[in-house]
């Protein structure tokens, strides 16, 4: 069973944005998305109470990142993660959800607690296609 734990044991180091990428994408490969959401979520919500800053915890900024990963890991096969990076450099910007939201609705108690959708712009597969 694939745990949160033994997949950021698997990237090691300091857990940075691009060890969170890393760490989704491991979990978007082994579960697949709909469950590396959970999987993602609950690790991130449990290690931020661990570290005695629950309030750190974004429930919409957890899902969004998940989604994204999934979405480029779908159109990617890329064999390991430094391949998958470097053809996605845009997921390593920490400011990616910046195209999709606004400042104010991710600030929001509501996107910080639960899911929110984009407000800006929808995600790519969201997006509606020309006719």
């Amino acid at each position: 069973m694939t745990t949160f734990e033994s997949l950021t044991a698997t990237v090691g180091g300091r857990f940075d944005h691009r060890a969170h990428v890393h760490v989704t994408w491991l979990a978007v490969r082994a579960a697949g998305m709909p469950h590396a959401i959970t999987l993602v979520s609950d690790g991130l919500r449990r290690t931020a109470r661990y570290a005695g800053v629950p309030q750190k915890y974004h429930a919409t900024v957890s899902r969004a990142w998940v989604e994204l990963v999934a979405h480029h890991a779908g159109h990617d096969p890329a064999p390991d993660f430094d391949a998958f990076a470097a053809r996605n450099p845009a997921l390593l910007d920490k400011r990616l959800l910046t195209r999709f939201y606004r400042s104010t609705t991710l600030a929001s108690p509501e996107a910080r607690t639960g899911w929110v959708a984009p407000d800006l712009s929808p995600f790519p597969w969201e997006a509606p296609t020309p006719l």
